[in-house]
């Protein structure tokens, strides 16, 4: 299921907000909602932009390391939270003190609007993303100067609460901003977003044939797994899982070939994979659209093909607006891969530069490889941000080839 990034908070059994109820007569005064008050409303929203570091949604589930951290100290004062994702620092600060949000979980520079907020972490924050940046090599997440969070003047509490909780936690925060870890039966670590929050009825990875294996190739072309160790593909034309692929391939109107390339990029055929983003399975669903589709084991093969066989009908009636059929089903895998909100951004942002929105190959797809830039996911066209686009374009072009040679095999 395809998350749009405005949805309201998660959970069914949201408390009447006190927004609203202050500063209505004089728009321009700041709005006092403090620790007590969001915890009697139940929600605390979460300002950010988009960003790498900060926060970007990939195939319906939400990711960002300090989303997740922002997201964890929400749970440690029991509420929910709530992102809004602005377009500049400005818009944060405005809808900070307006009361539309109430943590500006970004590195603002300290004294940037020392007149309008009370910093928070500056210390800690700091650390916390220049270490990020040596663990992930990637040196443009490390910070120039002092960074810190911010909340409302007003907000006093929360800010001694949150600076607080930052100051307790500060060895644990880049723990708390990567995936969970799981343990296997043969003592090894597997890493996901998975199992307990989103499945708590299935049992650890170790309960299942093979373990549930950490996958790195999942989901960026599959070539991470070691398919010679497990005779998935000695045992039909394809793989082990052939007859699957030619029941459930009728179910999207495709060839079965088609299924077998998405599953041998996807995992390897390796139906307990598990991505570094929480991709599970043989056919590596999110948890959000194992939910959709009714999967109550991400490992089980038979549910796994069935499910992306539905997802992939969804997602060709999505392009029915593109009248190539062939073209459709590229559009269809890239979103298979980076969701459609994504896709569409980059059909926007061609259209609106003179590109064919409905062609794939040298058109869409090079501004797919635009969009970890924020000269291109901070156009206004675009709606769903940052992604890593570089994956998106590859994972096409990967399955394509690997169709062709499946066909002829």
């Amino acid at each position: 299921m395809y998350i749009f990034l405005f949805a309201v908070a998660c959970g069914e059994d949201v408390k009447p907000s006190l927004r609203g109820v202050f500063g209505d007569e004089d728009s321009s005064s700041e709005v006092n909602l403090d620790l007590t008050d969001l915890q009697a409303g139940g929600e605390m929203i979460i300002l950010t932009l988009y960003g790498p570091d900060s926060y970007f949604e990939f195939r319906g589930e939400d990711f960002g390391n300090q989303y997740k951290i922002a997201n964890e100290y929400a749970k440690s004062i029991g509420v929910k939270s709530r992102v809004d994702v602005c377009r500049s620092v400005r818009e944060m600060l405005e809808k900070l003190k307006e009361g539309d949000g109430d943590l500006i979980a970004y590195d603002l520079p300290v004294d940037s609007a020392e007149d309008e907020v009370i910093y928070c972490g500056n210390k800690t924050i700091k650390g916390f993303l220049d270490t990020l940046a040596v663990v992930e090599r990637d040196p443009s997440i490390r910070t120039e100067g002092d960074v810190a969070w911010a909340v409302r003047k007003s907000s006093p509490d929360l800010a001694r609460e949150l600076k607080k909780w930052l100051d307790v936690h500060a060895d644990k925060l880049l723990a708390m901003s990567q995936p969970k870890v799981k343990g296997g039966r043969d003592g090894r670590k597997y890493t996901a977003y998975v199992s307990d929050e989103y499945f708590p009825d299935i049992p650890s990875f170790g309960d299942y044939p093979g373990n549930g294996q950490y996958h790195e190739g999942a989901s960026r072309g599959g070539r991470g797994y070691d398919n010679s160790s497990n005779n998935y593909s000695h045992k039909g034309k394809i793989s082990y899982y052939d007859a699957l692929f030619m029941r459930y391939s009728s179910v999207c109107g495709w060839d079965w070939h088609l299924l077998a390339a998405v599953a041998y990029n996807e995992s390897s055929f390796n139906p307990n994979a598990v991505s570094p983003m929480g991709a599970m399975g043989l056919m590596q669903l999110m948890p959000s659209t194992a939910r959709q589709f009714g999967v109550s084991n991400a490992f089980d093969p038979e549910q796994s093909v069935k499910a992306s066989a539905r997802y992939f009908a969804n997602l060709m009636a999505h392009y029915a607006v593109v009248p190539n059929p062939d073209e459709r089903i590229n559009f269809a895998l890239a979103a298979y891969n980076a969701g459609p909100g994504h896709v569409d951004d980059a059909r926007r942002l061609a259209e609106k530069r003179g590109r064919d929105k409905n062609v794939w190959k040298g058109n869409v797809d090079e501004f797919v490889l635009y969009m970890s830039n924020p000269d291109y996911y901070n156009d206004p066209v675009v709606k769903y941000g940052y992604f890593r686009g570089g994956e998106t374009y590859n994972y096409v072009n990967y399955i394509r080839k690997d169709w062709e040679k499946f066909r002829n095999q």
